[in-house]
């Protein structure tokens, strides 16, 4: 009997015919270590787990994780909430890979999440995620687009982000209303320099909450509570006040947020 999917979790269970095209896209080898989020009835599982070196899997469903636990001995299963997980642990083993079909409503706390930790430590490589095709859009969006946004920005300044594969409503079960697609993320050095972690985060959020205004009317609720002229702050960063916030790179918002004070 198939396990049925629990609406209060999210849960899309993807059909296996997609799951040899989705575990190509991950493109696992025999010497990585995984975690992958949310494993649901173990479609992905099985097949990571004979191509990895070692797979460990966090799942909050503990019906689904017990019978993932007795079908695939060979995981080490995790009983919980991946949002309140401590991954210091599983980082400081060594190098590690992320795989999962996220839930649409909390897959931007996962993406977040998962850009803190690429923060913390340099051995979380990369993460291959099932996504809502609206979200990977944003993720993977051109400066000047209309997806060019807030997670855009975050995640472009420490991952290289690639689009992988769609897949249409008839690839899970129950069929969602949307497309979905899977995602790489390859995480790199961060973009942003430590100490200007807090006033980019301020900045990026607060431009962006006004993007259909010009930066220099943008960026007034920052240089404002600083006791700072919008203008001169853009004029010594060489960025046209007239611009609109989309229109930043992401270079361009670290250089703005080398101007304006510590958060």
């Amino acid at each position: 009997m198939k396990p049925r999917p629990r609406r209060r979790f999210g849960q899309h269970f993807l059909e296996s015919a997609w799951a040899d095209k989705v575990v190509a896209a991950i493109r696992p080898r025999p010497e990585d270590r995984f975690l992958e989020i949310g494993p649901g009835p173990g479609i992905l599982t099985s097949r990571l787990l004979r191509r990895v070196g070692s797979l460990t899997a966090v799942e909050i469903d503990r019906d689904l994780a017990a019978a993932t636990a007795a079908e695939h001995p060979g995981v080490k299963l995790i009983v919980g909430d991946f949002l309140e997980m401590d991954l210091s642990d599983l980082l400081a083993e060594g190098p590690l890979r992320i795989a999962g079909n996220l839930p649409y409503n909390i897959s931007s706390p996962i993406l977040f999440r998962l850009l803190a930790a690429a923060r913390q430590s340099a051995n979380l490589v990369d993460a291959t995620v099932m996504l809502q095709r609206e979200v990977a859009e944003r993720l993977a969006a051109r400066v000047g687009t209309k997806d060019y946004g807030v997670l855009t920005v975050f995640a472009q300044a420490q991952a290289d982000v690639t689009r992988l594969l769609i897949l249409p409503p008839g690839a899970f079960r129950p069929a969602p209303k949307v497309e979905s697609a899977v995602v790489r993320l390859a995480f790199k050095p961060p973009l942003v320099p430590p100490e200007l972690a807090g006033t980019f985060e301020r900045l990026v959020r607060t431009v962006f909450m006004q993007r259909r205004k010009t930066l220099s009317n943008a960026l007034r609720p920052v240089t404002d509570a600083a006791g700072l002229d919008a203008r001169e702050v853009l004029a010594a960063a060489g960025i046209d006040p007239i611009r609109r916030p989309e229109t930043l790179t992401v270079g361009d918002l670290v250089t703005l947020a080398g101007g304006l004070p510590k958060a």
